[in-house]
């Protein structure tokens, strides 16, 4: 047992000489991709969103950075609605686009000389158009929701999350990192009058929320 714990210490921090270092700054570019399946209650859902986000980062101090993000997110949500309730299937399609800015602070831990892990605190602003197409199949049934309709509104979207990555380098100024899940909040509201924010929390690793980047190090 005092061997094992040995080794662990010696892991943890007999590899951490390694640093980024102060003043060194970088470019990335990270690509997120989502995607969920649900089937509840006679509704089918399914979510992909993908987010592409160019980003750049200094290091203020030893392994710990500043940056920013701005990119661009697309979302696509599916709804088909059914049951002894309704005549016919009700199809709703809800699709955002926004432009995206995020601020961001990294944190970097030592695992090697090759390979780190971060957390990083990040404070997404969404600014996008949301388009929603609701129909229906089959005829018969309630002439008001057998009748296609066209919603279209601005929201605004904006989060505060902790995402864990891994940071690896191939060489001194190209890497590859990647983040699994979020743990974080977020408030939605809609450009229209009398609408209310809607809050979301996230907690916990996510396999079907992955976020992959390449990134080029002004190495010092």
């Amino acid at each position: 047992m005092k061997k094992i714990i040995l080794m662990g210490a010696v892991m943890l921090f007999g590899l951490s000489n390694a640093q980024i270092a102060k003043g060194t700054s970088y470019l990335s570019g990270q690509v997120e991709y989502y995607h969920s399946e649900k089937n509840e209650f006679e509704t089918k859902r399914k979510d992909d969103v993908i987010r592409i986000l160019p980003t750049a980062g200094y290091f203020v101090n030893n392994n710990l950075a500043v940056g920013l993000g701005i990119g661009y997110k697309s979302a696509v949500t599916k709804y088909n609605v059914s049951g002894s309730g309704f005549y016919n299937t009700i199809k709703i399609k809800d699709t955002d686009n926004a432009f995206v800015v995020a601020p961001f602070v990294r944190k970097y831990w030592t695992l090697s000389d090759k390979l780190f892990i971060f957390g990083q605190l990040q404070v997404p602003l969404e600014f996008g158009k949301e388009k929603l197409d609701f129909n229906s199949e089959g005829g018969g049934g309630d002439p008001i929701l057998s009748a296609p309709f066209t919603e279209k509104n601005n929201y605004t979207n904006i989060g505060v999350n902790i995402k864990p990555g891994l940071d690896y380098f191939l060489t001194k100024s190209w890497s590859v990192e990647a983040t699994i899940g979020e743990f974080g909040y977020n408030t939605y509201k809609k450009d229209l009058e009398g609408a209310k924010r809607t809050n979301d929390y996230k907690l916990g690793i996510n396999l079907t929320s992955v976020t992959f980047g390449v990134k080029y190090v002004f190495a010092k």
